[in-house]
């Protein structure tokens, strides 16, 4: 008995090394893809998950990049007998496995969601005592993104009860993004780089650009300011979250859309979108699936962005791109529009482990959202800026 048991634990760690290794490889980019919360809270059904995944393959979001389908809280009930999650039988009648074939039967990917405490953020039950048992549901289910809040928490420690559901994923026989949300609380970006692939560096974000909201959820530019200093945690496998995405859910205007998808793609932030898939309008479609600006958001080197510049209502950030590539966004924190008059030459930067002159190379700018060349780096750059708007430039240095 004692040497089977020993053959059994030999195995077992065998096989976790597997795993682990599969689980550590995942989100080499900021993943990307669409999540129920934003637009529909606890109204979710395996009829609009199908829909949604219809949706992202015809609106061209799978073809630009997105690939999770996340179902937030409220597909949940019960337990069983045995302890077993028990999906909703009236919204999910067909049941998750039956939900997870054919997301990826669209060629997409199956999200779910839980939460470290006894009961999730709306009361249902939660994984807290059950880390195991539901990893291997969630396996069997064929999931491949969990979500995890840390609603009541009943005092645990973040780091033990976010780990612990990290050694169930990685046991649980498939490879599964693990997405911290525990709301920066326990500035999860200082222990969290090895028990998941993204941790969430703020509270909810709401539809608006400059707002703050009582009981905890804030605007765009909060959360913006909430990410200077986070940069050197992030990075292939090992994303800040700065939250998801609000576009076309209406509550900003095309302009702010534009920045918030911006700001999120220099902060190498995962892209959720959050709105409905299934009636967006043209704007929304073309902010949503910019390739041009995902390009950044994707870029292999895994670089965040920084506030390199800050003039009060005024901002420039820069991501480092791979081949010496820069990233500029430009940002009008205010009403009014910024007349902009830029002298590049007056601008030192750090990359590739040297000083980058703008003048050595000069750098081709690119406007990501006209979609066409503007100049170069020998000129100065004067631009109008809208109001809540930016200027998203992709600078190539030109071969000598």
């Amino acid at each position: 008995m004692k040497k089977s048991l020993t053959l059994f634990m030999i195995l077992l760690m065998v096989s976790m090394g597997g795993y682990t290794q599969e689980f550590d490889s995942l989100a080499q980019t900021p993943p990307m893809g669409w999540n129920s919360w934003n637009k529909f809270g606890c109204d979710v059904s395996e009829e609009l998950i199908r829909e949604m995944a219809d949706a992202m393959v015809e609106s061209g979001m799978k073809d630009a990049g997105y690939e999770y389908v996340v179902i937030d809280d409220c597909w949940q009930i019960e337990r069983d007998e045995e302890g077993n999650i028990v999906a909703d039988p009236e919204r999910f009648p067909s049941g998750m496995k039956a939900l997870a074939d054919y997301i990826h039967s669209k060629g997409l990917k199956f999200g779910i969601y839980s939460c470290a405490g006894s009961k999730t953020c709306q009361g249902r039950p939660g994984s807290r005592g059950h880390e195991f048992q539901d990893a291997r549901q969630y396996a069997q289910w064929g999931v491949d993104y969990l979500k995890y809040d840390w609603c009541y928490n009943e005092g645990q420690k973040a780091e033990a009860a976010y780990s612990t559901m990290s050694d169930a994923l990685r046991a649980s026989g498939r490879p599964i993004v693990f997405s911290l949300c525990e709301w920066g609380d326990n500035e999860p970006w200082e222990w969290a780089r090895d028990i998941g692939h993204l941790w969430r560096t703020t509270h909810d974000i709401r539809d608006c650009f400059d707002c703050k909201i009582n009981w905890g959820g804030v605007g765009v530019l909060q959360i913006l300011d909430q990410q200077v200093g986070l940069a050197r945690y992030a990075g292939p496998g090992h994303w800040n979250d700065p939250d998801m995405l609000e576009i076309g859910n209406g509550g900003m205007t095309e302009t702010e859309y534009k920045s918030h998808f911006s700001l999120w793609a220099m902060l190498a932030a995962p892209l959720m979108a959050g709105n409905d898939l299934r009636n967006m309008d043209a704007s929304t479609t073309e902010i949503l699936t910019n390739k041009e600006v995902i390009a950044v958001n994707q870029d292999p080197l895994g670089r965040q962005g920084i506030k390199y510049l800050d003039m009060g209502a005024h901002e420039v950030w820069v991501k480092l791109l791979e081949n010496d590539e820069l990233a500029v966004c430009f940002l009008n924190r205010e009403d009014e529009p910024w007349e902009m008059d830029y002298d590049w030459q007056r601008i030192t930067l750090y990359h590739g482990g040297r000083a980058v002159g703008f003048d050595d190379p000069w750098f081709t700018m690119k406007d990501l959202w006209k979609h066409e060349v503007i100049g170069t780096t020998r000129e100065r750059l004067t631009e109008t800026i809208p109001g809540h708007g930016v200027l998203m430039l992709r600078l190539t240095p030109e071969k000598q």
